[in-house]
């Protein structure tokens, strides 16, 4: 009954097929280049997994020269079998206490062949395993022998087809919400052109002498053109800012990445020694514990964006919390130097685990932009039915055009507040945010009197 109203020919059927044929094509770019990309990055995974279990067991096996030191090499290839069923040993060789995995005719003549990376098929297994091939030259009673070792592919393969399931299926529902969310937007934005009409179909006798009043008109027309182009704008910074946003994530999320790289690169280059990895993985779990604090960080005001509210909710003491987690930070205070005065209280009901991670990332940026032996002031106070937690710390003025965007996700000012501390990654302050609005309270901040203040208002 609704399309039976449209007439075929209307401008906003038009506009809502043109809006569904770019979504359309978008989509299938974007979802082919994504399913190629990962497609190419799952390829990359189990070659790198074989590699480096390889590296690994290559130099216990070119050490081992006898049947006694060989019957070591077995049970250590058991453990590992047993351990991840994905990956499976072969050993090939002239003599059978030389030999693991007990290969057939099939898989001897497989490992003959060329060495590296190749695909092998098993009797019984749908997908092909990925095999690494490496020949090991006879040393003391030790033949020449050929080792083998493989990975199942089926995760990976199964792994996508559910992408490719997930981009058609997302693709087709952008297309179809892009259609209806374009016919929309035509029929709105073309209003005012009903509106003419229906002011034209006032014509009529005995006013056939009439005309539209293009006078009273244009004002109409230009107050819908400002209105529509300020919805541009805000559209356009919107935009922006998410990609932005986009840049900026790609950004902190590739440092630690490109160091993780960089080091194990290095570190796989030849033989070293266990104090050098274990320095390597030491530096490498401080890069993924940033990443884990990154993308947690992501995840918590993913959560927020969608509306998630406090729900433990205690009355408390914000004084006493203020408190506990000074002395939580009581090791950074002591060696940046800073002390901290509370002054003021109030009882407001709060969810502790949230309100102090709050305060404890107000507390952070306020010690970041303080010098040795300046003062924090942290001031509770009531008022108006809700309750102000403030902390400032001295520093130079921030410039007002930056003042309503230092609760957003990634933002710095280079200038006045630069952030360049490994462990700070711009999501500090719009947690603060995330956490303020899911006690239904907000945020501010003021600079002004040479000191910098950033708070919290709660429900009293």
């Amino acid at each position: 009954m609704f399309w039976k109203t449209v007439p075929t020919n209307s401008i906003a059927l038009r506009l809502s097929a043109l809006f569904t044929l770019v979504a359309l094509g978008v989509f299938l770019l974007i979802g082919t280049a994504l399913y190629k990309q990962v497609d190419r990055s799952l390829d990359l995974l189990p070659t790198a997994e074989l590699e480096a279990r390889f590296s690994v067991l290559e130099s216990s096996l070119t050490r081992y020269d006898t049947r006694e030191h060989w019957l070591k090499i077995t049970n250590k290839l058991n453990l590992l079998s047993e351990e991840d069923r994905r990956i499976r040993f072969w050993v090939v060789s002239g003599a059978s206490p030389f030999e693991y995995g007990q290969p057939d005719a099939s898989l001897r003549n497989f490992a003959q062949g060329p060495l590296g990376m190749r695909d092998l098929h098993l009797a019984g297994s749908p997908y092909p395993y990925k095999v690494l091939v490496s020949e090991l030259p006879a040393m003391g009673t030790r033949p020449a022998l050929r080792f083998l070792i493989g990975i199942d592919t089926e995760t990976f393969w199964h792994t996508q087809h559910t992408l490719l399931v997930a981009i058609i299926s997302l693709s087709v529902f952008g297309v179809v919400l892009a259609s209806l969310l374009g016919y929309w937007v035509a029929r709105v934005g073309l209003r005012p052109l009903l509106a003419l009409s229906a002011e034209a179909q006032k014509l009529a006798p005995p006013r056939l002498s009439g005309r539209l009043q293009l006078a009273d008109l244009a004002p109409e027309l230009a107050q819908f053109a400002s209105a529509f182009n300020s919805t541009l704008e805000r559209v356009d910074l919107a935009y922006s800012r998410l990609e932005a946003f986009n840049a900026d994530v790609a950004h902190e999320l590739r440092s630690p990445l490109t160091n993780l790289i960089g080091q194990t690169q290095v570190a796989l280059t030849r033989g070293r020694s266990a104090e050098h990895y274990f320095e390597v993985l030491q530096s490498n779990l401080e890069e993924l514990e940033r990443l884990r604090s990154i993308i947690n960080d992501m995840l918590f005001l993913a959560s927020a964006d969608q509306g998630s509210k406090a729900t433990a909710l205690t009355s408390t003491s914000l004084a006493e919390e203020v408190a506990t987690t000074l002395d939580y930070l009581d090791y950074i205070l002591e060696d940046a130097h800073i002390r901290v005065q509370v002054s003021g209280d109030a009882q407001a009901r709060i969810e502790k685990a949230q309100l102090r991670r709050a305060l404890i990332n107000l507390l952070n940026n306020a010690v970041q932009h303080t010098l040795p032996e300046q003062v924090i002031q942290v001031r509770i106070e009531e008022q108006d039915g809700q309750v102000s937690i403030a902390v400032s710390n001295p520093g130079p003025a921030i410039g007002e055009e930056h003042l309503a965007m230092l609760f957003e996700r990634f933002y710095r000012v280079d200038a006045a507040r630069s952030n360049s501390g490994s462990g700070n990654h711009g999501l500090g302050l719009a947690i603060v945010k995330a956490i303020a609005l899911m006690h239904g309270g907000s945020v501010f901040v003021r600079s002004q009197a040479g000191a910098n203040t950033f708070g919290i208002l709660l429900p009293a």
